[in-house]
């Protein structure tokens, strides 16, 4: 790629294209969700499933939190890196995103909580990966100036502590233990995406942002860059789970069977988050050359990537509304209705970002920006 083609196509674009995958990966999570039947016995808890096609529904939208969480983080970088280049003061620039992180816990606890049961209840007792994700991006601009060598030993850091403080006990039923151990360390009731392993990778997301956006150059070194990074990252995984001990919560048969690659992810194990890590990077790698040979078909994920945040409040709302709380069709399907789902929520969900991208990129008003 010439210094030319790199001006005329914004180095992060396949960051947006990528973010698109996962929005489209996690509508199929969220279709399984509304429109299968496995939902009605299945333990969220429990990497459970029934057939290949149910594997396949789960496993593959076991890619969203990490390549949401490393994604957010590296735009974390890049918009704090951008703004200071052109002259804002360092708070100012901070501030921006901590506003953020505050809109999208406000959006968990008024939005999308109530959006499960077709706005039914209002929930605001709870948080989940939207809170996970601005509180890791308030946490994130404590250190976001910081060295990408310190940003990494931090992350690795957390990875690492992190299964041991797994081993504190607490009771589910005392009100306040709950919430903090549910908020930062541990998985339940109160929350599903406790921050501190979750902030590991928005933090590992804004040390690639730096060979992504900065460090790397041209196409070629970022895709040969990040495949090796990725490859490297699930040998060690690897290495984690085959020791069959720490970093690994449930169990498995054998290499290369469901139960190796199906280690815990609420709270997710360090095997889990060393293994996503890599299949975030891998697949950022596959988003680039697809990207390069065939710019058209990466181009519709972009739609859906430059407004990650629109795409999946609507879709939640749509499908409680009509699924959840009109009773249609919930979760008397399988597969296949999981796939008719999410093609019929992609018709509408995909003009519908195609709009809000265009508008949220013409206004100036203030939440429309924040979405």
């Amino acid at each position: 790629m010439t210094t030319t083609e790199r001006k005329q196509r914004p180095r992060f674009l396949f960051i947006d294209e990528f973010r698109g995958l996962v929005g489209i990966l996690m509508l199929m999570g969220h279709s399984s969700y509304f429109f299968n039947s496995v939902w009605k016995s299945l333990d969220p808890l429990d990497p459970f499933f029934s057939s290949t096609g149910q594997f396949w529904l789960r496993y593959l939208g076991y890619l969203c939190a990490p390549g949401f969480l490393m994604m957010n983080g590296a735009m974390v970088w890049y918009s704090y890196t951008r703004r200071r280049e052109s002259g804002q003061a360092d708070w100012a620039a901070r501030w921006h995103l901590i506003q953020r992180g505050l809109f999208l816990v406000l959006v968990q606890i008024t939005w999308v909580n109530s959006s499960w049961g077709g706005f039914a209840q209002f929930k605001p007792g709870h948080l989940g990966i939207i809170a996970c994700i601005g509180i890791s991006m308030i946490l994130l601009t404590l250190i976001v100036n910081w060295r990408w060598q310190v940003r990494l030993a931090i992350a690795l850091l957390l990875f690492l502590v992190h299964p041991f403080l797994l081993q504190i006990p607490y009771d589910a039923d005392q009100t306040w233990p709950r919430i903090l151990m549910q908020t930062f360390v541990d998985s339940g009731e109160f929350n599903k995406y406790p921050v501190i392993p979750w902030f590991g990778l928005a933090t590992m997301g804004s040390v690639m942002a730096t060979g992504w956006i900065h460090g790397w150059h041209t196409t070629k070194e970022r895709i040969l860059w990040s495949s090796s990074i990725g490859l490297v990252a699930l040998g060690l995984a690897t290495v984690v789970r085959m020791g069959r001990g720490y970093g690994n919560i449930f169990p498995f048969s054998e290499l290369g069977s469901y139960s190796f690659v199906l280690d815990q992810k609420y709270p997710p194990s360090l095997y889990h988050v060393l293994w996503f890590f890599g299949a975030v990077v891998l697949a950022m790698a596959v988003i680039q050359a697809l990207g390069a040979a065939w710019p058209k078909l990466t181009a519709s994920l972009g739609v859906v990537g430059r407004v990650p945040l629109f795409f999946y409040c609507v879709h939640i709302g749509i499908l409680g509304v009509f699924s959840k709380r009109l009773d249609l069709f919930y979760r008397e399907g399988g597969v296949p209705a999981t796939l008719v789902g999410l093609a019929l929520m992609l018709v509408v969900m995909f003009p519908l970002a195609l709009w809000f991208g265009r508008v949220k990129r013409r206004s100036r008003n203030y939440l429309i920006r924040m979405i």
